[in-house]
């Protein structure tokens, strides 16, 4: 479980296919201690330490994780948002972000705000029911709140603080991002389903 406040950004150091899979060498934030099979959310994918070493760590990826984010792009020099698991008793400062991306957004239009700027995603129309006006949002593992809705398109607001220490900074017309919409209204909306 993560919060959707991200720690540090870090950069990809290589990429390899092994198989079906894909193992992706991250750079390690200098003062984090890690250990085997810690949690660690790769722009908001919940990735498993399965090795490391002083100023890295490696996490595996199967073909599911490949299919539904933008993992299966990742190459060596890449930057991705990280966050660490969230401990027991912590303040959840963003919103309760699992890990588990839905799917792919694709950014349709930046524009800027003074300071800040306004990004327009496109996702699936059969997330859009998770998708509130005001609600909470994962953009790349960043706890975002949704400032409006189209049909299959949602906007949220960048501060300039989250421009300056994340890689949504970065994003224009075009780029790819993971999604993870509100855990709570995927289990309201299963529940009203039922």
């Amino acid at each position: 479980m993560f919060t959707g406040i991200v720690e540090k950004r870090g950069e990809i150091l290589s990429a390899k296919q092994k198989g079906m899979s894909r193992v992706i060498r991250v750079e390690k934030p200098a003062s984090w201690i890690l250990k085997k099979g810690q949690s660690i959310a790769v722009d908001g994918i919940c990735s498993t330490v399965q090795k490391f070493g002083p100023r890295y760590f490696e996490v595996t990826y199967m073909p599911e994780t490949l299919m539904r984010t933008i993992a299966r792009g990742y190459v060596r020099g890449r930057v991705v948002n990280l966050e660490r698991s969230l401990k027991l008793g912590s303040a959840v400062e963003g919103h309760l972000v699992q890990g588990h991306i839905d799917t792919q957004g694709k950014v349709v239009r930046v524009v800027p705000r003074g300071s800040s700027r306004e990004v327009s995603i496109r996702i699936s129309s059969r997330l859009m029911p998770f998708v509130a006006r005001k609600g909470s949002i994962s953009v790349n593992g960043v706890s975002l709140t949704v400032a409006s809705l189209g049909k299959n398109i949602f906007t949220v607001a960048l501060v300039p603080y989250t421009l300056e220490h994340t890689n949504l900074g970065g994003l224009k017309s075009g780029s790819e991002v993971n999604i993870e919409t509100d855990m709570i209204a995927r289990y309201l909306a299963r529940l009203v389903n039922r």
